[in-house]
C-alpha cells in the first residue's frame, strides 16, 4: 500500500514539474526575453525585459475599452519578470539624479505622458506592483506617435558623447528618455 502511495505521489510531482516548465516556456514563447546594451564614452546602460506582442489587441487605453494596459495602472514595461536597468555610473535620467546601480523600471501610462519610475526592489515577478515606498525616481515622459511596432522593444541610442537615449516602442507609441552622465 505504501509503495502505491509513493508511486502515485511521484507521478503527481512529475506532472506538476512538467506543467510548470510547459507554462513557463509558453510564456517565454509569447513574450521572449529581450536585452539592450550600449556603452557610450564611460557610460554603459544594460536593460533586461520581456517582449510581448500586440496580437490584434488594444494595448493602451481605458479600462472601459478593455485595453491590455489601462491608463493610470501599473505597467512593468514588458511581460514576465520585472524590467531592470543597470547604469555603470551616476547619471541624470531626464533631469533627475540616479546613483550607479541596478533598478526595477516600470511605468504608469497615460494618453499624453507616461510616468516612468525606478525602484530599488529587484528580482520580483513583474506582474506584482512594486512597493512605491522603494521608488527612487519618478519622471513624466511625453508619448510620441510612431509606426506600428508589433513586439515591445527597448532600444538604446548614443546621445551626445557620453549619454544614452532609451527608446520604448510598442503598438503606435514611442517614448524617448535621455540618460546623461553627471
Amino acid at each position: 500500500m505504501l509503495k502505491k502511495i509513493l508511486i502515485s505521489l511521484g507521478v503527481v510531482v512529475v506532472l506538476l514539474v512538467a506543467a510548470y516548465f510547459y507554462l513557463d516556456n509558453r510564456n517565454r514563447t509569447l513574450s521572449p526575453r529581450g536585452a539592450a546594451n550600449l556603452t557610450n564614452g564611460e557610460l554603459t546602460v544594460d536593460i533586461t525585459y520581456s517582449r510581448p506582442s500586440v496580437r490584434d489587441r488594444l494595448i493602451f487605453g481605458t479600462e472601459e475599452d478593455e485595453a491590455l494596459q489601462p491608463y493610470g495602472k501599473y505597467w512593468r514595461l514588458g511581460a514576465n519578470e520585472s524590467t531592470e536597468v543597470t547604469f555603470s555610473q551616476d547619471v541624470l535620467l531626464v533631469d533627475q539624479p540616479v546613483k550607479k546601480g541596478t533598478y526595477r523600471m516600470y511605468a504608469i501610462p497615460g494618453p499624453q505622458y507616461f510616468e516612468l519610475r525606478l525602484n530599488s526592489e529587484l528580482g520580483e515577478w513583474g506582474a506584482f506592483e512594486a512597493d512605491s515606498e522603494l521608488d527612487i525616481l519618478s519622471v513624466m515622459i511625453p508619448v510620441l506617435t510612431s509606426e506600428h511596432t508589433e513586439q515591445f522593444t527597448i532600444a538604446l541610442e548614443p546621445l551626445y558623447d557620453t549619454g544614452v537615449k532609451i527608446v520604448f516602442k510598442w503598438d503606435k507609441i514611442k517614448m524617448e528618455v535621455p540618460v546623461i552622465t553627471e
